[in-house]
């Protein structure tokens, strides 16, 4: 037979319960659906900080720079689209072609910068670090 306390702490421990799912369910507040980003289209500015991440690249995995630009979110034009997120990439990797390229990013690592887009594409290939990959682009300086 059960003592006379056991009821008293069933029923606490169900109230407790009932409380603590209450609670939980006001906690999950539905969110509002975010928005895509903008639309980037060739030649417009893409702005935001630059980082460079160090990766190995290429037959014998040799060190290589690699830059990435982290903005707000945008999307790409047809057929790219959103590349399969919900507002449209955030982070651009930025593919250099030359030494004078990979230099004169090297003076913005940290830094805020702004680049004139002529040439972008969801990222497809694996181990690739950002969402989005910028083949052709210049810097865009204030004068």
């Amino acid at each position: 037979m059960a003592g006379s306390g056991f009821g008293k702490c069933f029923a606490f421990g169900v109230l407790s319960i009932a409380f603590a799912g209450a609670v939980g369910a006001q906690a999950q507040q539905v969110e509002p659906p975010a928005k895509a980003g903008k639309l980037i289209n060739a030649g417009e500015i893409l702005s935001g900080q630059l980082n460079a991440m160090r990766v190995r690249g290429g037959n014998k995995g040799k060190r290589v720079n690699t830059y990435q630009l982290v903005t707000e979110p945008r999307r790409l034009p047809p057929p790219g689209g959103l590349c399969n997120l919900e507002t449209g990439p955030e982070t651009f990797q930025i593919v250099t072609s030359s030494d004078a390229q990979t230099a004169q990013l090297k003076r913005f690592i940290g830094k805020e910068i702004s680049v004139k887009v002529d040439e972008v594409s969801c990222a497809q290939d694996a181990g690739v670090m950002s969402e989005a990959v910028v083949t052709k682009w210049s810097v865009v300086t204030k004068h």
